[in-house]
């Protein structure tokens, strides 16, 4: 199943935060603000609003440009240690993300979820998986 080849795995991923795959980025922002709520102060980590706040902004960028660019999101995974919030998606198309113009020739607007995304977030990553599709993973200090 496809779904399952690039679903991304860490160990110190929650169980709920890895067994169903988001269908809207609505779930997967709950899920985020769930495990950082747990995680947080299961390790008496600091979880500034901000922090909660910039979490979810770019979990709703990754998850959406997934949906609208990339095929569909087929793996997610989030985790939080004293380095961060790590939200990892997946996706099937190949294409490296790039930042357009606001407004397109057709006047449709977008093209500002990449930039929000490599604003907000320390680190971010984009790896192609081996059965096709990339992982990006993105990094929100939690201040």
């Amino acid at each position: 199943m496809l779904e399952q080849q690039h679903r991304t795995r860490s160990a110190a991923t929650l169980p709920e935060a890895r067994c169903r795959i988001p269908s809207r980025p609505a779930e997967a922002r709950r899920t985020v603000e769930r495990v950082m709520t747990e995680r947080c102060r299961a390790r008496a980590l600091p979880c500034p609003a901000e922090a909660v706040e910039d979490a979810l902004l770019v979990t709703s960028e990754l998850t959406t440009n997934a949906l609208l660019h990339g095929g569909g999101i087929t793996g997610f995974d989030v985790d939080v240690d004293s380095g961060g919030v790590r939200v990892s998606v997946s996706d099937r198309s190949d294409e490296l993300p790039v930042a357009r113009r606001p407004a397109d020739e057709r006047g449709r607007p977008g093209g500002r979820g990449w930039p929000i995304v490599c604003r907000l977030a320390r680190d971010v990553r984009v790896a192609e998986l081996p059965c096709g599709g990339k992982r990006i993973t993105a990094v929100v200090p939690l201040r």
